[in-house]
């Protein structure tokens, strides 16, 4: 994800238009392009590898719209406590590869999968991956960047060492490879079971691999990583017979070679063997042809993995399942059309490609799905996903998805939250799950905020009472993360349970989506308690000092107080004070009377951003990236800070970080990201700003309007009506909104609701050199007030 600088030339327009396609200026008339001409201009613009370096944690490879495999290149296969900067199996700098996996995480903070790495190789057998730094020593390659592209559903690469040229393609549960050998030298194809993005090689309790009669390689593998007992299953075709193959226990070093007498009880097998630290090698004969394969993964049975594949790829054309992944990518991708530099279309339509990484399928073709409790479940009229890195993706992915997506799909993450609960031993939603289970990982009951903003847009295709009573149970649980004490003070108390100040003011805001929630139901006695609930932010509130505080059961605020201490032991998470004191988006009004008035927030906002800060200080926190003063773009606590200007009357100064953050903080390389992506939530962020306008606050219809950094985009909503931003001038002589309309007539407040959008329509901003300090001051005309915040 990034954004070029911009700059006063004239920019071009590529609405819809393939390479080679005349170009027209944005103020003149643009030629109508099909949906098909648009979204082939769309996939066009991506940039995969954008997030691969520094600490973005994205991948480069092949992945469907959500689809279950994430088939991915991996450079280094190191232990946890190495593998921070691998969550995402590659990274840039890097210049081996070890392998394709076929399960990656886009842009976590944390490591884990890496399922099924699959590697072409030639000459000698080697049954280890070996070390990067020494050529040779393993079965892992050299490459160079000069030989690879990455395009939306595609990946290719040539393996130096081997002279092999791997490309990668994928459909929602089967990845594809295709390995053009050279020829005159014996070709393998290694399977290794053993490696992980999350404590390798100790991560695989068990693991089983099968050479079936017909040459299908089946298998799985459960693993004891960030979801402990996670099960995995998968089946292998080959385009070509093999001419050879021998299995190996590494951890006790007894091969299996050639065909093994079949087990008693498995006449069909060739041969099988199970075990902690398993691998197999696949001998072809190198006929010149390429060779094919095809995996599919189920998180049910080998036989759900084999009928993935039996249904999902019949055949064996790899240009095919390539043209329809790159379809599929189109028809996402497409629900836009932007005029903008070249250097912003690329960060806008990566970005948007990003946010569609996750939540992912997690489901066979038969409908059939692993729960929470490890146990097998039958879809019910739903697709059911997992992945759900909620803490950061209710903030403005999800938001963001309501717009851009059918809302089928958010309906799917509803129902999929609800079947999850329905499973869990405890009873509540998710917190931060993945491949069906939980890893209790962040903080907030934030599936709550994701079901009520799709509620209150409309979107309620799943069985309502139950989603009310299943936000209800979820703030109620009084084990979790300090509820109790919540529940009983009306603050988590400090020396009970740990970041207690980040996790009240968290606990409020959700308390206030269920609210609003019960309030359109009817619920009136559920709407009183969660409105008060709400109101708890105010007990983390500290006049003296200005800054959010933990207490303790007493009552009294911890001390001794540093408003610079940030993580693990102290009042907050993943931040400092300087970072979560703002984190009232429901009710920003009631911050600026606390602090004492605009003048006083404004001061204060202008504190977190100027001010000089040592990044050492935040040594050993690894999320606290992308620092402006105080502010930390490259993390999620900080990402409506900037729209807090608006609530003051001030919403120059809001266009004016707005510049700051999208200049310093997004950039046209493979670093070119703050911080970690966090399945979408750092693009989705970039996504919004770029369009002009923010979901401070989900589950309010509300968002708070900033500045656009396009001169034009379109957005083709799913109800087939068109909602297009436009700006004029836009270059950096004019950074200022001098005036707003919608449809025509003049928008005098910084805000603009859901139902403005989804009726379809156009918001024009005129741009100017000079602030326009008369435009949305007034109180009414502030973000919140419409609501009553």
């Amino acid at each position: 994800m990034i954004a070029g600088t911009f700059r006063a030339a004239s920019p071009r327009a590529f609405f819809g238009f393939v390479a080679g396609c005349a170009l027209a200026s944005v103020a003149g008339a643009v030629a109508a392009v099909t949906p098909a001409e648009r979204g082939e201009a769309a996939v066009a613009a991506v940039d995969p590898f954008i997030g691969t370096g520094g600490e973005g944690h994205t991948f480069p490879g092949a992945v469907v719209p959500f689809g279950m495999v994430q088939l991915s290149p991996d450079t280094q296969l190191k232990t946890r406590k190495e593998g921070y900067g691998w969550a995402a199996g590659y990274r840039y700098d890097d210049r081996t590869i070890f392998g394709f996996s076929h399960t990656h995480f886009s842009g976590t903070g944390h490591s884990d999968l890496g399922d099924f790495l699959v590697m072409p190789t030639t000459g000698d057998v080697r049954l280890e991956p070996g070390d990067a730094a020494v050529p040779g020593s393993g079965y892992h390659s050299r490459f160079d960047h000069a030989t690879e592209q990455a395009q939306p559903g595609y990946y290719a690469v040539t393996l130096d060492d081997y002279g092999v040229r791997a490309e990668l393609t994928a459909s929602a549960r089967v990845g594809w490879h295709r390995y053009a050998f050279p020829e005159g030298k014996p070709a393998h194809v290694t399977l290794d079971l053993r490696p992980s993005m999350y404590d390798y090689p100790g991560k695989v309790s068990w693991a089983r691999l099968r050479v079936r009669a017909d040459g299908t390689i089946t298998g799985m593998r459960e693993t004891r990583g960030w979801a402990p007992g996670r099960q995995l299953y998968f089946a292998l075709r080959f385009s070509q017979p093999l001419a050879g193959h021998a299995l190996h226990n590494t951890e006790k070093d007894v091969p299996y070679k050639g065909f093994a007498p079949p087990a008693a009880n498995a006449p069909e097998l060739r041969a099988q063997i199970e075990g902690r630290q398993l691998v197999g090698v696949f001998d072809f004969a190198s006929k010149g042809a390429p060779l094919v394969a095809k995996l599919a993964i189920s998180p049910v049975d080998e036989d759900g993995a084999i009928a993935n594949l039996d249904r999902e790829a019949p055949g064996w054309d790899f240009d095919a399942v390539r043209t329809a992944a790159r379809a599929q990518w189109a028809q996402a991708l497409g629900v836009f059309e932007v005029a903008a530099p070249d250097a912003t279309r690329k960060a806008f339509f990566t970005a948007l490609y990003h946010t569609m990484m996750g939540p992912s399928l997690f489901m066979d073709a038969d409908g059939r799905y692993r729960g929470p409790d490890n146990a097998v479940h039958a879809a019910d009229g739903f697709t059911n996903y997992s992945t759900f890195s909620l803490w950061d993706t209710y903030r403005a992915l999800h938001p963001l998805l309501t717009l851009i997506q059918p809302p089928q799909r958010t309906n799917d993450f509803v129902r999929s939250l609800l079947a999850a609960r329905r499973h869990s031993a405890y009873g509540i939603l998710p917190v931060w799950a993945f491949h069906g289970l939980e890893t209790w990982c962040m903080i907030g009951y934030h599936a709550v905020p994701v079901i009520a903003d799709a509620y209150m847009k409309g979107i309620r295709d799943y069985p309502l009472d139950e989603a009310l009573a299943a936000m209800v149970a979820s703030a109620t649980y009084a084990p979790y993360g300090g509820l109790e004490s919540y529940m009983k003070l009306g603050y988590v108390a400090i020396d009970r349970e740990g970041e207690a100040a980040s996790k009240t003011l968290e606990y409020a805001f959700d308390d206030w989506t269920i609210a609003q929630v019960a309030r359109d139901m009817g619920k009136r006695d559920v709407a009183r308690r969660f409105d008060e609930r709400a109101g708890n932010w105010r007990h983390a509130f500290d006049a003296k000092t200005g800054f959010m505080r933990a207490r303790k059961s007493d009552g009294r605020f911890r001390e001794p107080f540093d408003p610079t201490a940030s993580g693990y032991g102290t009042d907050y998470t993943e931040g400092n004070a300087w970072q979560y004191s703002w984190y009232v988006p429901h009710d920003v009004h009631g911050l600026i009377k606390a602090l004492g008035g605009d003048g006083k927030l404004v001061a204060k906002l202008d504190a977190v951003f100027d001010a000089k800060v040592d990044p050492k200080l935040f040594e050993h926190m690894e999320d606290i990236t992308g620092l402006i003063g105080w502010y930390a773009h490259g993390n999620e606590p900080s990402h409506h800070v900037a729209y807090l200007y608006d609530y003051a009357g001030q919403p120059w100064r809001t266009q004016e970080r707005l510049k700051q953050i999208v200049d310093s903080q997004y950039h046209a390389r493979p670093d070119g990201l703050a911080g970690n992506d966090d399945l979408g939530q750092m693009s989705a962020w970039y996504a919004f700003t770029t369009l002009g306008f923010y979901p401070v606050a989900p589950a309010s219809n509300e968002y708070a309007i900033g500045r656009p950094f396009v001169e034009r985009a379109t957005l083709h909503l799913p109800n087939g009506k068109t909602f297009t931003v436009r700006a004029s001038p836009l270059d950096d002589a004019h950074p200022y909104v001098g005036s707003v309309t919608l449809n025509g007539k003049p928008l005098a407040t910084s805000a603009l609701r859901h139902e403005d959008i989804v009726a379809g329509g156009e918001l024009a901003f005129t741009m100017q050199a000079q602030p326009n300090k008369a435009w949305a001051t007034s109180r009414d005309a502030r973000p919140g007030r419409r609501i009553g915040l």
